[in-house]
């Protein structure tokens, strides 16, 4: 296939698997297999090399299909799209165990960032079945010499490989070792470990090194390996040692910075003629036989006709995920959020009550005395408890709930207590208790998992898992929204483009905790300037709730409405445990989400307001402090409470409410360059009359995200305070 694409279409790039073919010899292997033993789905992420290959061959993609994307006569129905090798399939094959569901991830040229995505959808698909041990469902990694040494994404995926909350039952992991990576191929150079598999060494996974040039040698360590995966249920790789025929593309000339590795390869006859002769020379194959299949094969694939046999065309598993019911919904959809006061008060005292003989610490029993209280109408509802009460009112009405991140149990400031510790207990093993697991006799899953300390292959593997799973809540939280920017790859590659790049449709949830209370440049900011930028094409919620009805409402929100976009929560820190951000008992049971939250203060006469701030997040309840020291009356304040998409029929209804309004303040937090100031400026600016007047009210531009001057924090937030109802001056712009 490598050289009827090279001939027809001279100089493309495809990333040719030319050199390593015995790599689909593995996969053919692998997946009759693993069939025969059990295995009913095959999830495999791939970087480009060979990609197109393997599409073709292994997974059926008519050629026709291929050629169209080659011809740029493919179907455009996507608002972006991507190159031909990102994209991924799927199709079902017949092996002698059944039929075998397989699905080639998409994939970035991130190379690695694929696996961790791949074991998220493995590990979905997995407790679909209830399949805890993987014996029905397979990941598959395949990776490049110089990719599986060098990105520290692999290290993170490996880390997770047997730990509870993400084990997948062992991976099988390929690695096509052309023992090139681009252009460096000088072993002083390459890495510092002898083999490129030696990341393996991380969690002891054997190691099969094998001649590419030996077809049958590769289907043998294929074998051996699956056969450790099923028995052993660990992972396991095959380093396929081959070369790569051509430059790392089609248009790159190798001999340029190789001229010794391709004088070699030049004078190489190529693995299938390697192999062709010699079942010619043993007698296997009659001579010539080995041409004769070229043509043949030459002349499927000029006929446009598929080249995989086993596929099966209208063969649809029941485990399969129908994600028709999630698609062209839109986001001002309507969601009945609200939850009954029966069903309130039966929830709460589920999630407060503790089994007999079971002693929990007593800074943890007071919490749940107070949120007894609560759930009786005693006391208004605190951050915490809003969001176990979203949590509690999906499990019991059949929405499972996954919550992965670094101190997640507890919350890294600790309002959560999603799962108690028995201060007797005596081992470490045992004595913990999650009332969420006990709200309702039938309820859906409830699973929270103190994650490894990585941001990168952990948001990964639970976009994945959300991926495979639109009919869970799955939410990754940070454990300062700061640490979001070692994921940045996920959040750019997957996150914010997968949809309008794949159309995969995504409904994560991202919990950033961010708020500006003096902590310094890495405890301040989930960088909110970056979600905003990457904002456009519907393609995610950004969403800044204030108090503990708006998280209760966004989150049930999120599944109970069937719009499926990732959703970026930006939580509070300081208002975890300010009573102004609690909300009475009534926002629960009635009502929903605000987009836009109104002026609170009653004694404001709109008829007399001639400046209006708009803020979003903590620094409302510092404005609202600050209008009341100045006496101020004729100033309101609004919250903007979901940032994108922007709800601009909402602001337009606030700033009718005012008829002598003249001035809009935006007031943030964050410095100018950073927060949402570029953002929202336009989208006010399309909201306000003809004469108003639009200004900036926070921290000055800064190089770092936050000072880490305990002085100048309090200075900075003073001017910022002042500013939002002084004089206009500075940065005006004028409808």
């Amino acid at each position: 296939m490598e050289r009827y694409l090279q001939a027809k279409y001279v100089g493309q790039k495809r990333f040719s698997l030319e050199g390593g073919e015995s790599f689909i010899a593995c996969m053919d292997e692998l997946v009759r297999e693993a069939g025969e033993k059990g295995v009913q789905e095959i999830v495999i992420g791939m970087a480009h090399r060979g990609r197109l290959n393997v599409l073709v061959n292994t997974l059926g993609k008519m050629p026709t299909d291929l050629f169209a994307e080659f011809e740029h006569k493919g179907p455009e129905t996507l608002p972006a799209g991507d190159v031909k090798y990102h994209q991924g399939f799927s199709s079902d094959i017949s092996t002698p165990g059944g039929p075998v569901h397989l699905s080639l991830a998409f994939n970035p040229s991130h190379l690695e960032i694929v696996n961790p995505v791949v074991e998220g959808s493995a590990r979905a698909r997995m407790e679909r079945r209830g399949d805890l041990l993987g014996e029905q469902v397979l990941p598959v990694l395949v990776h490049g010499d110089a990719a599986i040494a060098g990105q520290g994404v692999m290290q993170e995926t490996l880390a997770m490989a047997e730990v509870r909350g993400y084990s997948t039952g062992g991976t099988v992991h390929i690695v096509i070792n052309n023992q090139i990576g681009f252009t460096t191929s000088d072993p002083r150079d390459l890495r510092s470990s002898l083999y490129c598999t030696d990341i393996m060494k991380v969690i002891d996974a054997p190691v099969l090194h094998v001649n590419g040039d030996d077809p049958e040698a590769v289907v043998l360590a294929t074998k051996l390996a699956l056969e450790f995966r099923t028995q052993f249920h660990k992972d396991v790789a095959i380093d396929i040692v081959c070369f790569r025929k051509l430059g790392h593309n089609e248009q790159d000339t190798p001999a340029m910075t190789q001229p010794l590795m391709y004088k070699i390869i030049a004078a190489h006859p190529g693995t299938r003629k390697v192999y062709a002769d010699k079942l010619e020379t043993q007698g296997a194959l009659p001579l010539g036989t080995g041409d004769l299949m070229v043509k043949e094969y030459r002349a499927a694939m000029d006929e446009g006709k598929q080249t995989s046999d086993p596929v099966l065309s209208n063969f649809k598993g029941k485990f399969a995920v129908d994600w028709s019911p999630f698609l062209n919904k839109k986001w001002t959809d309507e969601a009945d959020t609200a939850i009954p006061l029966t069903e309130w008060k039966r929830l709460a005292e589920k999630i407060s009550t503790l089994p007999e003989d079971f002693k929990v610490h007593p800074l943890v029993e007071k919490v749940l005395r107070d949120r007894a209280a609560m759930g009786r109408g005693e006391a208004n509802i605190d951050w915490g408890m809003g969001e176990h009460m979203a949590f509690a009112s999906l499990v019991a009405s059949g929405y499972p709930v996954r919550l992965s991140g670094e101190d997640s149990g507890r919350g890294t400031f600790t309002h959560r207590h999603a799962v108690l510790h028995n201060q007797n207990r005596e081992k470490w093993d045992t004595g913990t208790y999650m009332p969420l697991r006990h709200v309702a006799k039938d309820q859906a899953p409830f699973l929270v998992i103190d994650s490894i300390l990585s941001e990168e292959a952990v948001l990964g593997f639970e976009y994945g898992y959300a991926a495979s799973e639109p009919n869970t809540l799955t939410i990754w939280e940070a454990q300062f929204g700061d640490f979001a920017n070692g994921a940045q790859v996920v959040i750019d590659q997957f996150i914010a483009s997968g949809e309008v790049k794949w159309g995969r449709a995504n409904g994560l949830v991202m919990m950033l905790p961010h708020g500006y209370e003096g902590q310094g440049p890495e405890h301040s900011s989930a960088r909110l300037e970056r979600f905003m930028q990457l904002c456009a094409d519907t393609n995610m919620q950004v969403v800044q709730p204030t108090t503990a009805s708006q998280i209760f409402h966004v989150l049930r929100r999120q599944m109970i409405r069937q719009f499926r976009k990732p959703l970026i929560l930006m939580t509070p820190k300081s208002l975890l445990r300010n009573k102004e951000a609690a909300s009475p008992l009534s926002e629960f049971t009635k009502g929903g989400f605000q987009t836009v939250i109104s002026e609170r203060d009653e004694s404001i006469d709109a008829k007399q307001v001639t400046r209006l701030v708009v803020c979003s997040g903590k620094v409302y309840f510092d404005l609202v402090k600050a209008r009341t020291e100045k006496k101020l009356d004729d100033v309101a304040i609004i919250r903007l409470e979901q940032l994108y998409p922007f709800p601009h029929k909402a602001i337009a209804a606030e700033l009718k409410k005012y008829p002598k309004l003249e001035e809009v303040v935006w007031c943030q937090d964050e410095p100018q360059n950073q927060g949402a100031w570029f953002f929202v400026q336009h989208n006010l600016f399309e909201n306000m009359s003809e004469g108003m007047k639009l200004a900036y009210s926070g921290r000055p531009a800064s190089a770092s995200p936050a000072c880490g001057y305990a002085h100048l924090h309090q200075e900075q937030q003073k001017s910022l305070l002042n500013v939002a109802f002084a004089k206009l001056k500075g940065y005006v712009i004028t409808k």
